[in-house]
């Protein structure tokens, strides 16, 4: 082998180190900290989503599409426009529901399982790890780039409803939200964010 392809050679080897050091460097593992600081910086948004549950009595997988938005620190609306127009507004402690001409308040402390389901989302647009870790024992895995957030319900109540929740997100923003039930169904939310005007 001559010196000019040995040394070519080399310049590979190093240029394909380089850059496996500078992809490890990159992705360098995330702290919660660090994912609930980046996501409690988005004091509002707005985004589309579509919702897939899958339910074992039904023999098709239920398909609903529509709109969000949050407010920090408290207000979740869920939009449902296709199939059936319904409104899920989540302020404080308080939950109303609007299907046609119906309309229901709840309190969230009177439904401890729909409460955890509901509170996963909303504190987690926050970035709020206090009210998350109230409800759930938080495993992070990956990187700034992708990462993925599970919630596994510490209080049997909620347990006995939600087995867990996982967060698919990018930097500060959730993609995706899987709940999977006690009882085997589960429904895969896609996020997508509102492009802004």
């Amino acid at each position: 082998m001559s010196r000019s392809v040995r040394q070519r050679s080399r310049w590979w080897w190093l240029a394909g180190l380089a850059l496996v050091l500078g992809q490890a460097v990159h992705a360098a593992p995330l702290a919660i900290s660090q994912l609930m600081a980046s996501l409690a910086k988005q004091p509002q948004g707005a985004a589309t989503f579509t919702e897939t549950k899958y339910i074992s009595i039904l023999d098709q997988p239920v398909e609903s599409s529509g709109e969000l938005l949050f407010i920090a620190p408290a207000r979740l609306e869920k939009r449902t426009l296709k199939p059936k127009p319904e409104t899920m507004v989540l302020d404080g402690a308080t939950l109303i529901l609007e299907r046609g001409r119906r309309k229901h308040v709840l309190q969230l402390k009177d439904y401890p399982e729909v409460a955890g389901m509901i509170e996963s989302i909303r504190a987690a647009l926050a970035g709020d790890r206090k009210a998350l870790e109230r409800v759930y024992h938080l495993a992070l895995d990956g990187s700034n780039e992708r990462w993925t957030l599970v919630l596994t319900p510490l209080d049997p109540k909620v347990g006995a409803v939600i087995a867990r929740i996982q967060m698919d997100g990018v930097r500060d923003e959730v993609r995706s939200v899987e709940i999977l039930q006690a009882d085997g169904d589960r429904s895969v939310m896609r996020i997508q964010k509102a492009e802004t005007p």
